[in-house]
């Protein structure tokens, strides 16, 4: 690098001298008095550079093409100013082109490919099959799985895994699953035999029937995780609560999740609707056998329809208990859509809060339903729900009837006028 530098500022005092033409022959002796010191340092550090690393190659290269760029320049000048100068002896051309000569660089420099660090590997000697390994090699060779390494479907793993295979034909849904985060990986890692079968055998000696494995384990995964004594601690406690054997295994089959809960969080629930909606113990036994949903979903919404029936739209306590004891559902309705249908019951039919109570599926009903069938006995002038008065319509069958049903025995019509009018609206 010392070599480089001072060759570098030589170069540099050179190319300044240069410039002007009374100082040619300045430049040119001092090249001459370096020319001999500089093919001494080349051969002693000759093998050095060709034996170091590749880096140090390229940097002689790269060095000697500046001293041949600055030798060119060297020998433009020297003959420019030969010819100019009229007082200045004629420089011999042999001098200039033994300049030249010494200062271009040597072609004697190791190629990449002859270096001995760049073997080619195409020339080492492959290994037979038929080679005799020791125990170590063999344990440290890997084998590629059967399942693929990753995918973004169960449909790429059915054929590989028993679990997924057994689950298929069961009725599980499996696309609906690979969609939950996390639950895809999850019944990959179980075993049909140690962690699926058992899970299944308990779901069938509760009685649940086989036809509904594929619902529950489609809506609650989690199940084939739990501890089989805690499933079967959940269930001693319904039937504690006098729960027959026969509505427990109707609840686990229409509340999938039902299972999944813990013993003082089952008791916390049923403690709440009793105590909230002042029901009895068999009121409410009959409450959530109606409806097990009850004990799964959130309590924040069940208040908040409660406060509703009872603020909004002016319900008794009484008129409260009675709604939700005939129609569950209204516990966990939509708040809009109970507000709407309840404003059109009452505010455009004119059904006080009495008859309402006392036909709570109609708060159960869709809105469309409810609407379409009202204007229509409305524009035959039939829309009377007063039970005092004559040709009274029931809202019960206002709601429960079919389209022929209420067009002949409510409407007294046909049901394509029905249907036409339905298009005018």
């Amino acid at each position: 690098m010392a070599m480089a530098s001072a060759c570098g500022q030589l170069c540099m005092r050179c190319r300044g001298s240069l410039s002007s033409k009374t100082a040619v022959w300045q430049c040119y002796s001092h090249v001459r008095h370096f020319i001999p010191r500089t093919r001494q340092l080349l051969k002693s550090f000759d093998g050095l550079f060709i034996t170091e690393r590749l880096a140090s190659t390229q940097t002689r290269l790269s060095w000697k093409q500046q001293m041949c760029c600055y030798s060119d320049l060297t020998e433009k000048h020297l003959t420019a100013d030969a010819k100019d100068n009229k007082h200045t002896k004629e420089l011999p051309k042999t001098s200039i082109t033994q300049i030249t000569n010494t200062l271009k660089p040597s072609t004697d420099v190791v190629s990449m490919t002859e270096h001995p660090a760049f073997l080619d590997l195409d020339d080492a000697a492959e290994s037979s099959a038929l080679e005799e390994i020791c125990d170590e090699e063999a344990i440290s060779i890997s084998v590629p799985s059967s399942l693929p390494p990753t995918s973004t479907s169960l449909r790429d793993y059915v054929e590989k895994s028993e679990t997924l295979t057994k689950l298929v034909e069961l009725g599980v849904n499996l696309w609906k699953l690979e969609q939950r985060p996390n639950v895809g990986s999850m019944l990959l890692r179980l075993d049909f035999k140690t962690d699926v079968a058992p899970r299944l055998m308990f779901l069938k000696e509760i009685g649940v029937k086989d036809s509904s494995f594929g619902y529950i384990i489609t809506h609650n995964p989690f199940v084939l995780c739990e501890n089989i004594e805690n499933l079967q601690d959940r269930v001693t406690y319904l039937k504690s609560r006098k729960f027959s054997s026969e509505t427990v295994a109707s609840m686990v089959s229409r509340a999938p999740y039902l299972l999944n809960f813990n013993v003082k969080r089952l008791d916390n629930r049923l403690g709440f609707y009793q105590q909230q909606l002042q029901l009895s113990a068999s009121n409410t036994r009959n409450l959530v056998a109606r409806l097990p949903k009850l004990l799964c979903v959130s309590l924040e919404p069940v208040k908040e329809n409660l406060k509703v029936c009872e603020i909004e739209l002016g319900f008794k306590q009484n008129e409260i208990q009675h709604i939700v004891v005939a129609v569950p559902k209204v516990l966990t309705a939509n708040k809009r859509k109970l507000t709407q249908i309840f404003d059109f019951l009452h505010n455009t039919m004119k059904v006080s809060h009495y008859l309402i109570a006392k036909f709570p599926q109609v708060l159960n009903t869709k809105y469309l339903r409810v609407r379409e069938r009202h204007l229509f006995l409305e524009y035959l002038q039939k829309a009377q729900y007063d039970p005092t008065l004559p040709n009274y319509i029931s809202l019960d069958r206002l709601v429960s009837l079919p389209d022929e049903a209420f067009c002949t025995e409510l409407a007294l019509s046909t049901v394509e006028d029905f249907y036409l009018f339905q298009k005018t609206l």
